[in-house]
């Protein structure tokens, strides 16, 4: 695998972070963070960068980056620590549209999306699957205008500012089937959905969703009846790679704030950083910062693998890999910043909480520790 980067990719990293060096400091978060959905002038500043249309193809008016460019994204992202629904729109959801979709159903969302125009969610987990995505009950029955569902979604990011449900139903087969799960297009405000957002614990959106009897058309079915799952493992491989992109930016961040704190602050007429315990901590920070950029980056390659098999395991080593990076990096900044590390008011508490929620999305490390073992048993 090649891991250089070309001019281009450089470039548009570079491009990027200074943007949002410039317009989002951490005190302009806290006033997003009021709003939800994030703030509604970065989502445009997105579009006008061209950054929603990122991963699209340039016929349906994207501009056909790879992998490679997603997550240099995602890094500048977790740096930033942005609130705005990025990962289920453009990740989530559009990698649903680019793998399952028809060419009348991306002519028909792609150009909204790309503008900054309507934002997507992939409303797929449910209350008792935990990290199973095969575990699907929610149904969604034939008529002879297309079809009606009806059923319950847990934690969909993004869900309750979304303006379009990519929604996972079982059309056949039994609650644990692989076959037989269906995806749909769904507008958010039909009649019979009922969204109930609330905000995790680093602040991002996520709603708990019911759809009751909601009718959509025959043309709304997204790819092949009773074949969706493979769709939908294609678009939890794509969010698997993004979020451990995501972990690396903030994990950077939170390494630069802690070393920064170690110059600074002093105790006993001198820098703590001085101090050789605490030297070595921060040097175990780095290290594992390291071993887990080095994952996310296999992370990113692995989505150009043919093999599924391989794909499944090499992104459970990833997630599991960054997973443990960013529980240690995490927790010895908290560490070492002492009291002022939870406060609200400092960004390091921040940066804690929205690396726990990654290291639980998508599943967590011990789950993905279980899938490597199981195919070396």
């Amino acid at each position: 695998m090649d891991f250089n980067l070309t001019d281009e990719q450089r470039q548009l990293g570079d491009s990027i972070a200074g943007f949002l060096d410039d317009k989002y400091s951490f005190d302009k978060r806290k006033a997003h963070i009021k709003q939800a959905g994030g703030s509604p002038e970065a989502w445009k500043s997105y579009a006008d960068l061209g950054l929603l249309g990122l991963p699209f193809d340039e016929a349906e008016g994207g501009f056909g980056a790879g992998p490679v460019e997603l997550m240099l994204v995602m890094e500048a992202f977790g740096r930033a620590l942005i609130l705005e629904p990025y990962l289920p729109t453009v990740v989530l959801g559009g990698t649903a549209l680019r793998v399952g979709g028809t060419a009348e159903q991306r002519g028909r969302i792609l150009p909204k999306l790309i503008a900054g125009e309507l934002k997507l969610a992939f409303a797929h987990t449910e209350a008792e699957a935990r990290y199973d995505l095969n575990d699907v009950t929610t149904t969604a029955h034939k008529t002879a205008s297309g079809w009606t569902i009806d059923g319950d979604k847990s934690v969909v990011q993004g869900g309750g500012v979304a303006d379009l449900l990519v929604v996972s139903a079982r059309t056949a087969g039994t609650r644990s089937d692989a076959k037989g799960i269906s995806l749909f297009l769904v507008p958010a405000r039909a009649k019979g959905v009922t969204r109930r957002p609330y905000r995790l614990r680093d602040g991002s959106d996520a709603a708990n969703i019911t759809l009751t009897g909601v009718e959509v058309a025959e043309n709304d079915l997204l790819g092949k009846q009773d074949e969706g799952f493979a769709v939908a493992e294609r678009v939890v491989e794509a969010g698997i790679a993004a979020v451990t992109a995501e972990a690396i930016g903030a994990m950077d961040a939170i390494q630069v704030m802690t070393l920064d704190y170690l110059k600074t602050r002093k105790q006993f007429g001198r820098a703590i950083g001085q101090f050789q315990a605490l030297q070595h901590r921060a040097a175990e920070m780095l290290i594992a910062l390291e071993q887990g950029r080095s994952m996310a980056m296999l992370a990113t390659m692995t989505l150009g693998t043919e093999s599924g098999s391989e794909r499944a395991r090499d992104l459970a080593m990833s997630k599991a890999g960054v997973g443990r990076a960013a529980r240690f990096v995490s927790q010895s900044a908290i560490q070492l910043h002492g009291g002022m590390g939870m406060t609200e008011e400092y960004a390091v508490g921040h940066y804690f909480k929205r690396l726990m929620v990654i290291e639980h999305t998508f599943g967590d490390t011990d789950y993905h520790l279980a899938a490597v073992a199981d195919t070396v048993s």
